[in-house]
């Protein structure tokens, strides 16, 4: 859970900022966007796969 506690001199703009902040760091939105729909256990399995494979030819690309 993410909590953001606001300072009395702060501004809402800036609360609100840090609160964005937070729950990107933590991976809320793109939690949400995954629970969204349901997604078959073999499209799961193609999509990790194909982050590997894209995460691997990075990794040797900037390697080199």
């Amino acid at each position: 859970m993410t909590t953001v506690i606001v300072e009395p001199d702060e501004s809402f703009e800036n609360a609100l900022k840090r609160f964005k902040k937070q729950c990107e760091k933590a991976g809320l939105m793109s939690e949400l966007r995954k629970r969204q729909h349901y997604e078959k256990p073999s499209v799961k399995r193609k999509r990790k796969t194909l982050a590997a494979r894209k995460k691997a030819k990075k990794r040797e690309r900037f390697s080199e």
